[in-house]
């Protein structure tokens, strides 16, 4: 059985292969999966004679095959990691489960921020080239000229290509002024801080195909999120996440979103409530937990497991006089759908 949280997993096979020293396993991997025109590439990059894949090039290269061609079930976050999964080739059974939500803290602790700042906008999480760190210092400089008293926090690790302050000049934003950057924090002040915030932006592109831990905070703590309109992200509801394309105008939207949120009270708690709402539904984690043993069961029992499971809720529906058109029975099957036993 198979959880893949991402369906790239170029990274992985990397550093289990590249970093140990091992090229010709890398190269055999690329191989498998893309023929001599992968090997050949992998070839050029370990030389140095093109950037290597990956970092350039992954999600053409995946290299989930390592881990889908032993796989009897797959479990997978979202529609777009299972479609990277079926692309991949892989035919067996796939379960989309949900990333359980963190149920946030009854209490927030001590965010450590000035209280006279607005809007506070949060940016949480290593800091790399896929978070569009230029975008956002970009977007949140625009911000700030209509909202003087805007207030950027950044909080995790920056990897040292992003280049922090020579951004910051470059759009005229001064550090621990405009923009507060933390280093990594503890979890009870991170959630502190996610409350705290007025707004959030979480960007991500290109995309592994993950499911982001950290909107899913976000979201569990109520308060508005914007995200790439990309991949995962994607899938969320309109009402609990604004999407900004990935686009030559990425910026321009980006930065109108902030303004329309800044400005509008009743919209950041519309959207506040919402995000919470679908938190605690949809990403429940008695729900996940239920949605994973149903898939164990049957990726274990196989068919055996999933006809008796549809007997047993075939007679107790006759038992109880429910009819083929019944909406309680259509509610019934609807579940049977979410937890891959349909018939």
């Amino acid at each position: 059985m198979v959880v893949l949280h991402e369906h790239v997993i170029h990274h992985l096979v990397a550093g289990m292969t590249l970093a140990r020293g091992d090229i010709e396993q890398y190269l055999d991997a690329l191989e498998h999966e893309a023929g001599s025109e992968g090997r050949l590439l992998g070839q050029a990059a370990v030389d140095g004679v093109i950037p290597s894949l990956w970092e350039t090039r992954a999600a053409e290269f995946p290299l989930t095959h390592w881990v889908l061609e032993s796989a009897r079930g797959v479990v997978v976050h979202s529609r777009f990691a299972e479609r990277g999964a079926r692309v991949a080739g892989y035919e067996g059974p796939v379960w989309r489960v949900p990333m359980p939500a963190w149920p946030s803290p009854p209490a927030p602790g001590e965010h450590g921020l000035p209280a006279d700042r607005f809007p506070v906008v949060g940016c949480f999480g290593r800091l790399n080239e896929a978070k569009r760190v230029p975008e956002t210092l970009h977007a949140f400089a625009r911000l700030r000229a209509r909202f003087p008293t805007a207030l950027l926090v950044l909080a995790g690790s920056v990897d040292p290509g992003i280049g922090l302050e020579e951004r910051l000049l470059r759009f005229g934003l001064v550090l621990d002024r405009d923009v507060l950057h933390l280093d990594y924090v503890q979890e009870e002040r991170l959630w502190a801080l996610i409350t705290r915030a007025d707004m959030c932006v979480n960007l991500r592109a290109p995309t592994m195909g993950e499911t982001s831990g950290m909107v899913i905070r976000i979201l569990s703590a109520g308060t508005p999120v914007v995200v790439s309109d990309l991949g995962w992200f994607s899938e969320l509801p309109d009402a609990v996440a604004a999407k900004v394309p990935v686009d030559e105008w990425e910026v321009d939207h980006l930065a109108r979103v902030l303004e329309l949120l800044a400005g509008d009270d009743e919209l950041r708690r519309r959207m506040g409530e919402a995000a919470a709402d679908y938190a605690r539904t949809e990403h429940d984690l008695e729900r996940t937990a239920e949605l994973y043993v149903a898939a164990l069961e049957v990726c274990a029992g196989g068919e055996a497991v999933r006809d008796a499971v549809l007997d047993e809720v075939a007679e107790a529906a006759q038992d109880v006089g429910l009819g083929p058109d019944s909406p309680e029975l259509a509610a019934v099957g609807k579940r049977l759908r979410e937890l891959g036993l349909d018939a």
